[in-house]
């Protein structure tokens, strides 16, 4: 890994002013194939436009860029958009790897996700942050809005989770409780059950299954705080062996820790197997009546 890029701290007069609040970064992933328009809104919606701006963004980019995103990497480390750190790989290792290093990297001990294709709504980390200080919280998130090329942010369908710590408790066993582009992680607590590992596309609800275990205190926010990017190809990307063993291999981790029983199990890998076999239009309407049906709170 080369050495990151820091870039100048931010005028004064563009500092945040966080009150009570504790000093935050945010976590973009970035790699080749992100479309430089819609990573120079995310980072623009996560860092300018915010209410309450973070400390830091770090941007950690796994692999080679075009010149293109190149060109916008080099205006986020020359501050642009604020502080900013910029950790760069030469070879594509996979998003776990990449958000590790910038879980590593960053001073803050709270942390906020972002992804380079979805947009943060301005009173995000006004909201979340003061709650993660306040209730000394280890992991919160919010619901998120789909919207597309042809669906406007603010008008597509709902994401929503269980809100209090023993409703995300009862839920984890069959779903993740948690929007990954939606988190706020206390970094510590993150690191102690050994942070991200490789596990395609599913590496978010592993991170959430050992921090609960290790004690992490969780909530969600009822609010929609990150408008979320559906194309296409979202859903079709969502199937197939590969992911089928992902499943396979949490399940297993489920079983082992004793968050599933062996009957959980079995239901779980069923369910998850028609979820991953079925065409992408079926898969589309699975997720909408029963995923997103069982996260609403009542």
């Amino acid at each position: 890994m080369t050495e990151p890029h820091r870039a100048a701290p931010a005028p004064s007069d563009a500092a945040p002013t966080h009150g009570e609040a504790e000093p935050f970064s945010v976590l973009m992933p970035l790699w080749g194939k992100d479309r430089p328009d819609r990573v120079e809104q995310a980072i623009h919606s996560a860092t300018e436009a915010q209410e309450l701006r973070p400390d830091l963004l770090v941007l950690t980019v796994d692999g080679t860029l075009p010149e293109p995103l190149d060109a916008l990497v080099a205006r986020v480390a020359a501050g642009e958009f604020g502080p900013a750190t910029v950790l760069r790989h030469d070879d594509h290792r996979g998003v776990a790897s990449a958000l590790q290093d910038g879980l590593e990297a960053s001073p803050h001990e709270l942390i906020a996700r972002a992804d380079a294709d979805d947009l943060c709504r301005p009173e995000r980390f006004a909201l979340q942050i003061p709650r993660m200080h306040r209730d000394r919280l280890d992991l919160l998130g919010a619901a998120m809005q789909e919207f597309s090329d042809r669906v406007p942010p603010g008008s597509g369908p709902l994401r929503t989770r269980p809100l209090t710590h023993d409703e995300i408790v009862r839920y984890l066993p069959r779903h993740s409780p948690f929007h990954h582009p939606t988190m706020v992680l206390r970094r510590s607590t993150v690191l102690a059950v050994g942070g991200y590992r490789d596990l395609p596309l599913l590496e978010d609800y592993w991170l959430w299954e050992r921090m609960m275990l290790g004690g992490a205190r969780m909530a969600n926010l009822p609010d929609v705080l990150v408008d979320y990017r559906v194309d296409e190809q979202l859903f079709a990307r969502r199937g197939g062996r590969r992911l089928l063993a992902s499943d396979l291999r949490l399940q297993r981790r489920f079983v082992l820790d004793r968050v599933t029983s062996p009957t959980g199990f079995l239901r779980n890998l069923g369910e998850r197997g028609v979820y991953r076999i079925a065409p992408g239009w079926a898969r589309r309407l699975v997720y909408r009546r029963f995923v997103e049906h069982d996260g609403r709170p009542a």
